[in-house]
């Protein structure tokens, strides 16, 4: 459900709210919180929520001292971890500086302005995704072990599969936060699992995948375990990814996917350093089914693209992309690739399984397309690019 600002005032008071996390992220894609006290809630909608701007990843380099945060209240959840009475509320916020503008790096921003975008250009698109983690036992002062939660392999079953109750409550509790999970597994990797998602608008698709990955942690903790979004959790074991799924049509309802994919393959090089943010990423590449090369392939292997077009919509996804990666950042270049493929009218290279380009080695390769980038330059503001170049 989409609430107003007055439907917030009124469930706070009817639903006996207590406690009101105001979240954002850094320019990692790292959710952090304030949280306030109903009275305070008026001023938020009103004034923003003053926070020290120099202490935040990416925002280091703000000339003033304090930036705001505008709760968003739309996208209004109720903790269900949280006790029934004095409930805990969250609510994504805007970044503002202290005039009420929207903070140049506040890639929930970055993202909208993408949206915007291809509205101003009669296109929509949207977007799922396939999200991989590993669960990992605790050591005796509670810390992350090395050890998995269980050796189950793709697909097993209790009780091989020692995590089937955790997804369980992870899919039931996103669920009731108002998202929108399709299905859950084992995967390869002893302890990893998977849970995917319907797809969406950009914006909620994004702020999705910000609360899968909080509930995830925080449901794992309750279990006595620790999850992993890492992309190489366990050495010669597979790697966790990030996959994303596109769908992309006009304003008269044409599919215009295979020109995105186009524009997507085209940008790829030069985005990897954002879909693919730390040094392990590039050693996921090339291992188990993880994508090394720019190819694709109508046919599901380890190509970096996948398009499904058996269907009414066709499908397109993105397999390169790890989950530490930001999915504002993430969604808002692929938004912009994608319309550059459409608005020339790219036609997809040859169906390929095992030719192609190299995705780049190494964050230090990344980092150099993504610094020689005249495409990234004009989506992403220089503080954002500076925080991942460095």
């Amino acid at each position: 459900m989409n609430y107003t600002e007055s439907e917030i005032m009124d469930y706070i008071e009817d639903e006996d709210a207590k406690f009101i996390r105001l979240a954002f992220r850094d320019a990692f894609g790292v959710q952090k919180n304030i949280s306030v006290m109903p009275s305070e809630i008026h001023k938020a909608f009103r004034e923003g929520i003053p926070i020290n701007a120099r202490a935040i990843k990416g925002f280091e380099g703000y000339t003033g001292s304090n930036l705001y945060l505008k709760p968003d209240p739309a996208t209004m959840a109720v903790l269900p971890w949280r006790p029934d009475s004095g409930r805990v509320l969250r609510m994504f916020c805007d970044v503002c500086t202290v005039t009420g503008e929207p903070y140049e790096a506040d890639t929930r921003n970055i993202l909208k302005k993408a949206v915007a975008e291809a509205q101003s250009r009669g296109i929509e698109f949207k977007f799922g995704s396939e999200m991989e983690f590993y669960l990992f036992k605790l050591n005796d002062e509670g810390l992350p072990s090395e050890e998995p939660f269980d050796n189950a392999g793709y697909l097993d079953i209790a009780p091989l599969d020692r995590g089937e109750n955790i997804r369980r409550e992870i899919c039931l509790t996103i669920e009731e936060m108002g998202l929108t999970p399709e299905r859950s597994h084992h995967e390869r990797g002893p302890g990893q699992n998977e849970i995917d998602f319907h797809y969406g608008k950009p914006l909620k698709a994004a702020d999705q995948i910000t609360t899968f990955k909080m509930v995830v942690s925080t449901i794992a903790d309750r279990y006595g375990l620790y999850a992993d979004f890492s992309p190489v959790p366990i050495n010669n074991m597979p790697g966790n990814g990030y996959h994303i799924n596109i769908y992309a049509h006009d304003k008269d309802g044409n599919d215009v996917a295979r020109f995105m994919a186009a524009g997507i393959i085209d940008k790829i090089k030069e985005m990897t350093l954002f879909l693919n943010p730390t040094e392990d990423s590039y050693s996921r590449f090339g291992k188990c089914t993880a994508p090394d090369k720019v190819n694709w392939s109508s046919n599901t292997g380890t190509e970096l693209m996948y398009i499904d077009d058996s269907r009414e919509k066709t499908r397109v996804e993105l397999r390169s992309p790890d989950a530490l990666s930001n999915p504002y950042i993430a969604y808002s270049l692929l938004i912009h690739a994608g319309l550059y493929g459409i608005e020339n009218k790219l036609d997809l290279s040859n169906e390929v399984d095992s030719e192609g380009s190299l995705l780049p080695k190494t964050r230090k390769e990344a980092v150099e397309y993504a610094e020689s980038s005249e495409f990234v330059k004009s989506i992403l503001p220089e503080s954002v690019i500076r925080s991942y170049v460095s």
